[in-house]
């Protein structure tokens, strides 16, 4: 197994296991991805992916049609895309995504998760050398088509990583090759079952038990709040 896939399989948030959480964060990034692109999903690939994902969690679709609705808002046309990066109790590097209509609520409150817990926010790009940003396919297996052919034809899209999971196959690809992926399994009849963006630790830290569960408790905080949508460390 390569080092995405095995970090990622660690690392899994935790607010995904929650169904409420799940739609709260796909319907915000429907909303974005109509407003950027448009309400059609037939010109506008990144709201195709999401809609097909939207399906994938069981998601209503009268929840997806408010959400792609919602993008004509006044307040949501005021929605920032944030990253905060800082460092947690112990040095572990954390970069925190958001998508808000009120960046100055936003910081606050991750500032203080980090405060309270024993971190501190850092400045923004302070922790990209540590981390690769990565484009992440989740497609079905396709009959006739093997995971090493499927690697080496995708090698000159922007993959660089392929694994299987649980009988669906994980794509890893560079964050500028995002939608040459996407065109190249729409053009050949994949099915796609998620395209998310995620931020793969060059190397982890090491930590014991109790350590490890100073960590949980401030990611859950960013966990639990409306506006974070990912969380990403460097905790092994």
């Amino acid at each position: 197994m390569g080092r995405a896939f095995e970090y990622r399989k660690a690392t899994k948030l935790k607010r995904w296991g929650n169904m409420a959480r799940v739609f709260t964060k796909l319907g915000k990034q429907i909303t974005i991805a109509t407003r950027d692109g448009g309400p059609d999903p037939d010109s506008n690939p990144r709201l195709r992916v999401l809609i097909q994902q939207a399906k994938k969690e069981n998601m209503p679709k009268e929840n997806v049609e408010r959400a792609i609705k919602k993008a004509t808002d006044k307040d949501v046309s005021d929605y920032k895309e944030m990253v905060y990066e800082g460092y947690g109790p112990f040095g572990i590097a954390i970069v925190v995504e958001t998508a808000t209509d009120n960046p100055t609520r936003t910081v606050a409150n991750v500032r203080s998760y980090f405060n309270k817990h024993g971190g501190s926010l850092g400045t923004s790009g302070s922790l990209e050398f540590l981390f690769d940003h990565k484009c992440v396919f989740k497609i079905a297996q396709k009959d006739g088509v093997s995971l090493e052919d499927l690697e080496l034809e995708l090698i000159d899209y922007g993959v660089d990583e392929v694994e299987e999971d649980e009988g669906d196959i994980i794509l890893y690809g560079e964050f500028k090759s995002y939608s040459d992926i996407q065109s190249y399994l729409e053009g050949n009849g994949f099915e796609i079952h998620s395209a998310e963006f995620e931020r793969i630790p060059n190397d982890t830290k090491s930590l014991n038990d109790e350590q490890r569960a100073q960590i949980e408790k401030l990611l859950e905080k960013f966990e639990e709040d409306d506006d974070v949508q990912n969380v990403f460390h460097n905790m092994e």
